[in-house]
């Protein structure tokens, strides 16, 4: 068995194909993780009312996950009502990242998550994209709202755009994350997969040098510098492969596999 006691993994783009597909062979190799004792712990940008289902989905019904970047943290239990309760959640004030951005972008769509509920959204999000319930607030009611994660939705804009657009308007009390093409993900300030991972890690008394983690997107480099062994996807940015310590395969190869289970070997 590999040393390793404590596995992150991110789930869109590396559990999950982007049609929504678990496969077989990564269900088995969780479940032989847990059967082994290694904790595995989802870190996802999802909100807790949708990263909770896959984590239920893949056979976790006890353990951690980190939602929202790292904003909100979730516990499994099979005891609790839904399987799990809210353990922490980070907040920040979005009203000025909101107001400088629209000043830019004022045909996006902008949601601020709604922990427990969903989303408060500015317009209508294309069906899927938006776990959980959606409430259609004014822009103001946004920037007034306390928020663990903003999202900001520009069909129009690339990555590069989105990377200039940050540097431009200096959003130094926020972290963000470019999910794809049309999105930007807004956290509080310092908070990363990382940093709440490095929380559960501590509480659950696993050792640094005991940790792995496998992920694909912008908001994963932090983890893949925070674990042991940081695997990026191969379909990852170059960015987020630079940070890695090894890269798998992608995910139309199943990559998260391999890595799986060379923890079990």
């Amino acid at each position: 068995m590999s040393r390793a006691r404590l596995v992150a993994l991110d789930v869109d783009g590396t559990l999950m194909s982007y049609d929504g597909v678990i496969s077989d062979g990564v269900r088995e190799a969780v479940a032989g993780l847990c059967d082994a004792g290694v904790h595995v712990v989802l870190a996802t940008g999802r909100s807790a009312i949708s990263a909770v289902p896959v984590a239920h989905d893949l056979g976790l019904t006890d353990g951690w996950v980190v939602c929202s970047n790292g904003a909100v943290t979730a516990r499994l239990d099979p005891d609790l009502d839904d399987g799990y309760e809210i353990t922490k959640v980070i907040t920040f004030d979005p009203g000025p990242a909101l107001r400088t951005i629209a000043l830019e972008l004022p045909d996006a769509l902008y949601a601020v998550e709604d922990v427990g509920f969903g989303f408060l959204v500015s317009g209508e999000f294309p069906v899927g994209e938006l776990q959980g319930e959606h409430k259609r607030v004014s822009f103001d009611e946004l920037t007034r709202t306390s928020a663990t994660r903003v999202v900001i939705r520009s069909p129009q804009s690339t990555p590069e755009e989105f990377h200039a657009l940050v540097e431009r308007v200096g959003l130094h009390e926020v972290t963000y994350a470019v999910g794809w093409s049309a999105w930007l993900d807004l956290t509080p300030g310092g908070v990363s997969k990382a940093s709440a991972l490095e929380e559960v890690r501590q509480r659950l008394g696993v050792e640094p040098f005991a940790t792995a983690a496998v992920g694909d997107g912008g908001n994963d480099r932090e983890m893949l510098q925070w674990a042991a062994r940081g695997v990026a996807m191969g379909h990852a940015s170059e960015a987020v492969r630079a940070v890695a310590d090894e890269v798998t395969g992608t995910i139309d190869d199943d990559g998260a596999l391999e890595v799986l289970r060379s923890l079990l070997v």
